[in-house]
């Protein structure tokens, strides 16, 4: 009966080193990929400050709104780069920490497992002791015995209910760390990306403002200069409504007329000069 307890004990003790060990293994996995993933991403956000940087100096080059629409582009982006660091901090205390604190978690449980093995062992050892003693049969040693062996057995069942106890605090907080590590996860990476979608759609925003035909205007003029006033007084009388071409229109035929009556009032004006002088130069021959 002694030796079916001991060894239902013993199946307990190798379930248990068998939970301590899968959890050791796979959190330790998780911890390796999730610091990867986090390396990943801080990685991700070094090349973005370098096209920013390659944005800006490309954008000192160019034409007017082209320039101003790219370097409106790069401030967006770099605003991103400020959310993606946050984003690996983040990842970095609420995700890797906690999985690697599970490293010395494992290994104070397998320190408790060992002790329980070791009072096991004792305890088998005095089983097997007075099995021994018990078929030489002297009396005063099997007192002996089985006094030894019960303190073994009491020590055992001692420390297996102290080991079962931690094993299932264990498991209960294994379970909660799993579902508290796995939502901030979560939470950090809607919140990066939340905030992603305002800032490329920014972005988006002001890469369209670009004004396509005055920054080729402006680089036409680059390469013919004296073509550039006609060529850009073009593009802006194409661009007016009809009432303003109608108004444009009037006042050019106005300005006609009055031009008219001018030049018509001035050359009258130097017929009767004309006819002035001419009386005076005949009544000077009189």
């Amino acid at each position: 009966m002694l030796r079916r307890s001991l060894e239902n004990r013993d199946a307990q003790t190798r379930q248990l080193q068998d939970a301590v060990t899968n959890v050791e293994k796979h959190f330790g996995e998780l911890c390796q990929i999730f610091a990867a993933y986090v390396r990943k991403t801080a990685r991700l956000r070094d090349k973005a400050d370098l096209l920013v940087n390659e944005i800006n100096v490309y954008a000192s080059t160019e034409t007017p709104h082209l320039k101003q629409g790219l370097k409106n582009f790069a401030d967006e982006f770099a605003k991103l780069q400020d959310y993606r660091q946050a984003e690996v901090e983040r990842l970095e205390a609420k995700v890797v920490e906690p999985l690697k604190a599970y490293g010395t978690i494992v290994k104070m449980k397998r320190d408790d497992l060992k002790a329980t093995l070791t009072a096991r062992n004792r305890e088998a050892k005095q089983l097997t002791q007075l099995e021994r003693t018990r078929q030489r049969n002297p009396s005063d040693r099997h007192v002996i015995a089985e006094t030894e062996l019960q303190r073994a057995t009491m020590d055992a069942t001692r420390t297996t209910r102290h080991l079962e106890e931690t094993i299932d605090n264990f498991e209960k907080q294994k379970i909660k760390d799993i579902k508290t590590i796995f939502s901030e996860f979560i939470t950090i990476e809607m919140l990066f990306h939340g905030k992603a979608l305002e800032v490329y759609t920014a972005a988006y925003q002001n890469i369209q403002k670009i004004d396509e035909e005055e920054d080729l205007e402006v680089f036409r003029h680059s390469l013919y200069p004296q073509d550039y006033s006609s060529r850009l007084d073009i593009v802006r009388a194409n661009s007016k409504s009809p009432l303003q071409r109608s108004l444009s229109a009037k006042c050019i035929s106005g300005t006609g007329q009055v031009l008219t009556c001018r030049l018509r009032k001035d050359q009258q004006t130097e017929d009767d000069d004309e006819e002035d002088e001419d009386l005076d130069v005949t009544e000077e021959e009189n």
